[in-house]
């Protein structure tokens, strides 16, 4: 596996200014960053992984995030079959709380093991700390302004699907 290539795996649903800050500083510390969309059994989607994926798209390219940046997602199993297939050999994290990280750890454990790839947790710039893309859905679903805490083209979205539900 290539330590020069990474994953930052998320739900994205949707993207926010804090994935965006990780995507923009993982590609900085890796030629290749893997930004994949997954499917989280554990949580009710809002948005279909397609417009995910676009939203991620749009938001990089908005953001002039520089780097070879990868939009891809997954749903074939294992995340390190994923990274296995890209070569990649670490995968990028963002932490915000200390349940995160007891959330987080014994993922990162059993992937280490399953295929020797490390796992690095970055933390968040503090402006961005507390934003989490369940709370968003929240303020997005009864109507409140996310735009102070998700990227230009997740903000103009939700609040065409708000003007459109």
């Amino acid at each position: 596996m290539n330590n020069r290539i990474a994953v930052v795996p998320g739900s994205f649903d949707p993207p926010t200014l804090g994935h965006l800050d990780v995507i923009r500083r993982a590609a900085a510390l890796y030629d290749e960053l893997h930004v994949l969309v997954v499917h989280n059994p554990g949580k009710e989607a809002m948005l279909p992984i397609a417009q995910r994926l676009t939203l991620l798209e749009q938001s990089i390219a908005e953001q002039e995030i520089e780097g070879n940046v990868i939009v891809a997602s997954w749903s074939m199993g294992l995340l390190v079959d994923y990274a296995e297939d890209v070569d990649a050999g670490v995968l990028v994290k963002g932490i915000r709380s200390q349940v995160d990280v007891a959330y987080e750890t014994p993922m990162a454990v059993v992937n280490r093991h399953l295929a020797a790839i490390e796992t690095v947790f970055l933390l968040p710039d503090p402006a961005h700390a507390m934003v989490s893309s369940s709370l968003v859905r929240q303020v997005a679903a009864l109507g409140g302004d996310v735009a102070p805490f998700v990227p230009g083209p997740v903000a103009r979205f939700l609040d065409t699907g708000a003007r459109e539900g």
